[in-house]
Parts: C-alpha cells; sequence; structure tokens
C-alpha cells in the first residue's frame, strides 16, 4: 500500500508541479497623441503597472495607469487633459485582454482590448502588437487607434476649434513572465 501512494505521488507530482505563468509589467511608455489644426500634442506616462496570469491555456492580462501620469510638457494642458477626461472621478485608465498563452511566445500578438478611460469601455478589435523576446523578457510595441468619441469626452478646443477625433496610444511595454 505505501509503495502505491508513493508511486501515485511520483506520477502526480508533476500535475500539482504545473504552475499557472505569470506576467509582471516591468516597464512601460504610453503615449497618446491628440491633433489640432495648428499643432499636435504628445502626453507620455511611464507609470503603467500591469500583471498577467495564465491558466489552462488562456492568459489573461490588466495594465493600469493614472491618469495624472501623463505628462504632455505643458502642465496647464495637462491639468485641462485631467479635467476633460474626468480623471478626479475616473483616476486611472485600465486596459484588459485575453490571449492563448501560446500567442505569449509569437513575434506578432493579435488581441482585443477592453479599455476603461474617463468612465466609460470601449473594444477595440484585432489590434496588432509587435514582440521581441530575450530569455523570459517580452518586448511589446504598437499602437493603440483610440478615438476621443469613444470614452464620451467633448473635444477639447483651441480657439473654438476642437482637437481631431483620432487619438492614437503608442505602446511600449516590457514584460516578464515567471
Amino acid at each position: 500500500m505505501k509503495k502505491l501512494l508513493v508511486a501515485c505521488l511520483f506520477f502526480a507530482l508533476p500535475v500539482f508541479a504545473q504552475s499557472n505563468s505569470q506576467w509582471t509589467l516591468d516597464s512601460s511608455t504610453l503615449t497618446y497623441h491628440i491633433t489640432h489644426p495648428l499643432h499636435q500634442v504628445a502626453g507620455t506616462s511611464h507609470a503603467a503597472r500591469g500583471k498577467g496570469i495564465c491558466h489552462d491555456g488562456q492568459c489573461d492580462f490588466l495594465i493600469a495607469a493614472p491618469v495624472k501620469s501623463f505628462d504632455s510638457g505643458d502642465s496647464n494642458r495637462d491639468l485641462h487633459m485631467i479635467q476633460v477626461t474626468r480623471g478626479a472621478e475616473f483616476p486611472i485608465v485600465t486596459v484588459r485582454f485575453h490571449l492563448p498563452e501560446s500567442a505569449t511566445n509569437a513575434p506578432t500578438i493579435s488581441c482585443d482590448l477592453d479599455i476603461q478611460f474617463a468612465g466609460q469601455t470601449a473594444h477595440y478589435r484585432n489590434i496588432t502588437f509587435q514582440q521581441t523576446i530575450q530569455g523570459a523578457e517580452h518586448h511589446i510595441k504598437g499602437t493603440i487607434p483610440a478615438i476621443v468619441s469613444d470614452f464620451k469626452i467633448t473635444p477639447p478646443s483651441f480657439f473654438t476649434v476642437p482637437i481631431k477625433n483620432e487619438m492614437p496610444i503608442d505602446v511600449d511595454l516590457t514584460w516578464h513572465s515567471s
């Protein structure tokens, strides 16, 4: 009986030893771009944090960044951006997405994103990112084709002319798996 128990534990050990793989966001650069007929603005944040958990072949990721962490180089413009996007009421922008675990090792990743910003959730389908892998480090780059109206934000204006609706977000992330 003792040998049978030891044999069962020996064969079951690999099943119990399989743990969920986990991902941690090590560094981030998120840059939004807005365009007005008189000028273009880019606001950048390096404050995003993120986690990912893979289980049964499916990975779930969450990235979050404080709205106030985006810097356009003009503190008045940044304060106005926080006001327009209701950053005091909704201080965090989040991005959620799911991937098959096999996609975490592909050079190109295509996924659906759910972005919560300014109290609204926008869904973006089949967004493509490029991935470079070095050991446990995964470097992801791409652009999210966000638009202002998806978040029900009244476009800010300059000299009574509003910004364009397009607000692409450049993404540059470094993740590591464990």
